[in-house]
């Protein structure tokens, strides 16, 4: 079973936060706020993805690489895992 569908209910929690973080910030936006409140809440909402980043990578390194026999399917994985990391820092 895929890491994904296994730990799909946890991962899904934390998406209903960012979603909740997300609907907050653009109140924020919709009515008169300080900018030091709306900078808060974009921290949190950052700070909530990471997060989420780093289950799901932990999950495909755990599953994927960890547990993983095959030598060649390491590397491949190692590659998915350095392309999303790549892409997620720019």
């Amino acid at each position: 079973m895929s890491h994904i569908l296994r730990d799909q209910q946890k991962l899904k929690a934390r998406t209903n936060k960012i979603q909740g973080q997300v609907a907050a910030l653009k109140k924020m936006l919709d009515e008169p706020n300080e900018c030091a409140a709306v900078l808060q809440q974009i921290a949190a909402i950052r700070g909530a993805v990471n997060g989420l980043m780093r289950e799901v990578i932990k999950g495909h390194l755990t599953e994927h690489i960890v547990h993983q026999d095959e030598e060649l399917k390491r590397e491949e994985d190692l590659d998915v895992v350095l392309k999303v990391l790549d892409s997620y820092m720019k």
